[in-house]
């Protein structure tokens, strides 16, 4: 039987523990699980729970919509929080995937539906990723608005897939399945969405079986001796410098506005193949949309 935990303010997540030591957070966002910046306040605060609670070994991040696991950053969002730099001069988000990353407990991100740009991120700042062979798609579609992802994929993937295959998965903007996604060393383990959850229950079961300290230690010296897997602060502070200058040139605004309007016109099938519709170029988009 499922413990739910008392989490303060959270509206986007609920926790609960179904067995001691393991967590099992949920993420719900309708009506398609975008990210913006109430979702990285309480990733924020979750991350303190998570930092502060005696005997947690694994912690489970899923989501309650079948098609979105965690969309994208919802660029429409006016609050600044999610962007104010902080004291080392990055952002919330990217400063609490770092102190997540250094945790204890292992993280695990189980994903169905659609995880892109800050959702991918985040399945790429858990340690692991496992995903549903027939409903799960990743993807990092900044360049083809015109920017570049600035809250980890840079930093994380090149250390997972390789430089050649991290480059193809930025530049190109494009859907990613999970048979590709496993292949390429993206996730884990691609599994048929009927057993997912099961597999990733009964892994996390059995890390919680196992001593704290010795889970800790083992995924300290893992991650800890692979500089791929522990980009520094100066990395995420030069991709966010990047991206700054971009976001306010004219080219960035002119493809920004074109994808935006043609994501009007085709309506949800925008959300739904996202990767299809920024392979478009900006005159067919604008003509598409006119």
């Amino acid at each position: 039987m499922s413990t739910y935990i008392e989490a303060g303010e959270l509206v986007q997540f609920t926790i609960e523990e179904p067995a001691p030591g393991y967590w099992r957070i949920v993420f719900s966002n309708p009506p398609i699980n975008l990210l913006n910046s109430t979702t990285v306040v309480e990733l924020d605060a979750i991350v303190r729970r998570i930092e502060e609670a005696r005997g947690l070994r694994v912690v489970v991040f899923a989501s309650e919509h079948p098609d979105f696991y965690m969309a994208r950053y919802d660029l429409s969002d006016p609050n600044p929080v999610a962007f104010t730099p902080t004291e080392e001069g990055v952002t919330l988000f990217i400063d609490s995937m770092m102190r997540m990353r250094r945790a204890g407990p292992i993280t695990i991100a189980s994903i169905r539906g659609r995880a892109r740009g800050g959702g991918s991120e985040f399945a790429l700042s858990c340690d692991l990723r496992f995903a549903s062979i027939e409903n799960a798609f990743l993807g990092q579609p900044e360049v083809g608005v015109g920017i570049v992802p600035a809250g980890g994929a840079i930093e994380r993937l090149p250390g997972l897939v390789g430089t050649a295959r991290a480059l193809e998965i930025i530049a190109s903007s494009d859907d990613y399945d999970a048979v590709t996604a496993e292949r390429y060393g993206w996730i884990n383990r691609a599994i048929p969405d009927s057993e997912l959850d099961d597999y990733v229950d009964k892994l996390a079961r059995r890390l919680a079986s196992f001593d704290t300290r010795a889970l800790a230690v083992a995924k300290r010296l893992t991650i800890g001796r692979s500089d791929a897997l522990a980009p520094s602060v100066d990395d995420f502070r030069e991709t966010l410098g990047e991206l700054r200058e971009l976001i306010v040139s004219p080219s960035t605004g002119a493809r920004r506005a074109a994808v935006a309007a043609h994501a009007v016109a085709v309506g949800q099938d925008f959300e739904l193949r996202m990767g299809h519709h920024l392979g478009m170029t900006v005159a067919t988009v604008e003509e598409v949309s006119a």
